[in-house]
């Protein structure tokens, strides 16, 4: 997901809901957003719905906030499969509270994580290389190209909560003072590039970045450890405030990615169908490998969503009656 959240993360408790006693799943709306692992997991909740429990699920598409905002007030669509909750936090709060919207499980069950990595060879040959500590200690080890007196720490483009945070966390922990500079990719692209081209080359790196994403699923990187616990005040006050002059050391939220249902929805479907989605949640690696193979075989949603139930029933399986996995077997 290219947009990162700004603020710190919220605590949402899943709500519980009793289905009502009903057999027929009948018509299901799921939402895909405008990214490939929402994308695919609306279409891998669309296949099983429809051939494991005899749903009649169609997709939308929408993006993140008139989605959450239609289905807080319309109850349309049913379902969102992946809600980066932490985006909108206000919009989902009180809806959340008074039940019109059910969070029914963690789509990513270690949550979104934006940060700072590095390639995990660096990590091998230095068992404390991901740590800020050894990392301000080193900066001959992340040379920048532009001056080699220098380490360089890659940062996304002018916009991005994350670019903010990098900019003021590089701050706090006195990366100038400590012998790095900021390098400003300038665009997603300019980033992408410079992690894949330093990886492949085995090169050293340090940059900003997230999961799950397909990049992630094609090198193996390892987040920085800043040496302190999140704090939520402080990410509020200054480390996400472009504006903050006195930022303090801090580190980066794990988001809350959550898929929410409607009210109406869990009234009027089959209790099966609920459990399901209630069962449904993967990680960050299953899903990183996934967009990895969908970039590089140019791959639909709906063509990663077969790849997954066809690859990985020992993931799937455990979501669903055993009926149901017989019935989607068979679909496949």
């Amino acid at each position: 997901m290219k947009t990162i959240a700004l603020g710190a993360a919220i605590a949402l408790p899943l709500v519980a809901f009793a289905p009502a006693a009903m057999a027929d799943c009948g018509e299901v709306s799921i939402a895909s957003m405008n990214w490939q692992s929402a994308e695919v997991l609306s279409n891998v909740d669309k296949i099983i719905l429809n051939d494991g429990y005899g749903c009649s699920a169609d997709i939308i598409v929408v993006d993140a906030a008139s989605g959450i905002t239609s289905q807080v007030e319309k109850g349309k669509p049913d379902i969102i499969p992946e809600a980066w909750v932490d985006l909108f936090p206000e919009l989902v709060k009180a809806p959340l509270a008074e039940g019109r919207v059910v969070a029914l499980v963690p789509s990513l069950t270690d949550g979104g994580q934006a940060g700072w990595f590095i390639p995990r060879y660096m990590l091998d040959k230095n068992p404390n290389i991901n740590k800020i500590a050894e990392i301000l200690a080193h900066p001959e080890a992340f040379p920048s190209q532009e001056d080699h007196s220098k380490g360089a720490i890659f940062n996304g483009p002018t916009g991005w909560g994350g670019t903010i945070a990098t900019n003021q966390l590089s701050k706090a922990f006195d990366v100038k003072g400590k012998g790095f500079e900021v390098i400003d990719t300038g665009s997603a692209a300019a980033l992408d590039s410079s992690m894949a081209k330093a990886y492949e080359r085995k090169e050293p790196w340090l940059g900003f970045y997230w999961e799950p994403t397909s990049l992630l699923g094609m090198y193996d990187m390892v987040p920085v450890d800043f040496g302190v616990q999140h704090d939520a005040a402080e990410w509020k006050r200054c480390t996400s405030v472009d504006t903050c002059a006195d930022p303090k050391p801090n580190t980066f939220p794990k988001d809350n990615v959550l898929t929410l249902a409607s009210k109406s929805f869990i009234e009027r479907t089959d209790p099966a169908a609920v459990d399901y989605l209630k069962a449904r949640s993967w990680n960050n690696k299953t899903v990183n490998a996934l967009m990895a193979w969908m970039t590089e075989n140019q791959a639909t949603g709906e063509d990663g969503a077969r790849h997954f139930l066809s690859e990985h029933p020992e993931i799937w399986t455990k979501w669903v009656s055993p009926e149901a996995a017989e019935k989607i077997k068979a679909s496949l």
